[in-house]
């Protein structure tokens, strides 16, 4: 979108939210570069440079904006709706793999070359991937100088940097400020952050509906691992360093974050995790805009406008459960997954649990990985033999690598081969597809909620002639499977008492 100038003008302009992390404004008299809803005057159209993202303005000498942190403006969709190799390396670099295993490891989990990879990432965002990975680091450094008492060589090596001399300079040249001016700048004074605990705001793109949202992942949380508690969705995570438990709770014009995490290096992967989960950074008004097309769909889209995908934090644990839940009620599929944590999951202690432990639930555990529950003896699945099989072929195939879910998989690879497993027909791949992967088009014509939901409103019902009805949704099907869902009275519709 950079490259239409006229466009991009009327979106400053107009100082238009929707396009915050489509693309970034620089503005050549100061040197300071905006998101596209930054509050102050909009400069001359003569004096404006369009980047594609943060990484390509600050590699051209601009400093970030004190008053709009373009830094920190929602992502680009671009990169949770696209399949192709640019959009699973950006997924991949939001997820700390160049941090943790450098352009190489980014470049062989997407099968290409570095040089292959640097040249794309040039083409198109103007940045390789060093100074992608870099435009994060910076804005994971100030996210701890501003929410955390930490010292700040703490926060130069929690935040990646291989020196605090690197941190210090990286600070300055984005931010015009050294670290301390930039702490001294927050007027909320500094809460204590010895424990790795965070507040954080998650930005998004408006509208939001959160009720199938926080209603779909409250109502199929796993006991020990998800509940819903004081307004709150909260679940452990399993990172690369460590572990963590959040709670995530929806406010009109952000989600607030409180984040406990055992290892500070792992507070962008956490973040970049929650934001998946939630899906904030879609476009709703592009989705919107389309199924609003459909005449049947449109009452449903302006009853509650911006229905997000529930999605996963952890792509495998979802892909487990996904083959748990099958065929049986979200009580049931609960009731299985719990039995796998408690015999197979890592024990944690909730660091928000008051004194002497809350009265019921809680968080006490981690989802077991693949690994360890390729350990696990089948006959003590309460299942039918074929379901144990399919379970056990599963976990064995994710515990060696042979399925790729991860931020950066090809879709179209994963499908087949989850496909190739006994007892994974299309309703689960497509699932998993839906949730884990995070494929915008995924579809599921077989879910009896679905086809219940196009009977009611006078949709063909049958797998095949809803396929076909479902084209004009293309590529938002996963969105249309919300508001469809929607219709059901169902608890995954609705948010908990408080």
């Amino acid at each position: 979108m950079h490259e239409d100038v006229e466009r991009c003008v009327r979106a400053v302009r107009s100082k238009d939210a929707r396009f915050d992390g489509w693309f970034y404004t620089a503005v050549v008299t100061t040197g300071i570069y905006c998101r596209p809803s930054c509050p102050a005057v909009p400069p001359k159209p003569r004096n404006m440079r369009f980047f594609p993202s943060a990484a390509a303005a600050q590699q051209a000498g601009f400093r970030a904006c004190k008053r709009c942190r373009p830094d920190a403006s929602p992502g680009s969709p671009e990169w949770n709706h696209r399949a192709d190799v640019v959009a699973r390396a950006m997924r991949l670099v939001a997820d700390g793999v160049v941090d943790r295993e450098g352009v190489p490891g980014l470049a062989a989990r997407l099968g290409y070359s570095t040089r292959q990879i640097e040249r794309q990432l040039r083409a198109e965002l103007g940045a390789g991937p060093l100074a992608l990975a870099r435009a994060q680091r910076a804005q994971t450094a100030r996210l701890l100088i501003e929410t955390s008492a930490l010292p700040m060589s703490d926060i130069a090596f929690a935040a990646g940097f291989a020196s605090i001399r690197a941190f210090n300079e990286t600070v300055r040249e984005i931010f015009a400020l050294t670290p301390t001016q930039l702490r001294d700048r927050v007027a909320r004074g500094h809460p204590a952050a010895g424990s790795g605990t965070l507040s954080l705001r998650l930005p998004f793109r408006a509208p939001l509906c959160p009720d199938n949202l926080f209603g779909h992942l409250a109502a199929t949380a796993v006991p020990g691992v998800e509940e819903w508690r004081d307004g709150a969705y909260r679940r452990t995570l399993r990172l690369p360093h460590g572990h963590a438990v959040v709670a995530l709770r929806p406010r009109p014009d952000h989600v607030a974050c409180s984040l406990a995490l055992t290892d500070l290096r792992d507070l962008t992967i956490a973040i970049s995790r929650c934001r998946r989960m939630l899906d904030l950074d879609a476009d709703p008004v592009a989705v919107d805009d389309l199924l609003r097309a459909d005449p049947v769909m449109a009452p449903l889209v302006d009853k509650a406008p911006g229905r997000r995908v529930p999605r996963t934090a952890d792509p495998e644990e979802f892909a487990v459960r996904a083959v748990l839940g099958q065929q049986v009620s979200t009580a049931a599929a609960r009731t299985h997954a719990a039995r796998l944590v408690a015999a197979h999951g890592e024990q944690i202690t909730d660091p928000f649990a008051p004194a002497g432990g809350f009265p019921s639930g809680g968080l006490t555990h981690l989802f077991p990985s693949p690994e360890a529950l390729a350990e696990l003896d089948p006959t003590a699945l309460a299942f039918p033999q074929a379901r144990r099989t399919t379970i056990t072929t599963l976990v064995a195939a994710l515990a060696a690598g042979e399925i790729d879910l991860g931020a950066g998989s090809d879709w179209d690879e994963a499908r087949a081969r989850l496909s190739a497993l006994p007892g994974i027909g299309p309703w689960t791949v497509e699932t998993i597809a839906m949730r884990a992967l995070g494929d915008p088009d995924a579809f599921t014509p077989t879910d009896l909620g679905i086809r219940g939901a196009a009977r009611d409103l006078d949709l063909p019902h049958t797998p095949a002639a809803l396929t076909g009805r479902a084209a004009a949704w293309r590529p938002w099907r996963a969105y249309a499977v919300q508001y469809l869902w929607a219709t059901l009275a169902h608890a995954i519709n609705r948010l908990p008492a408080a």
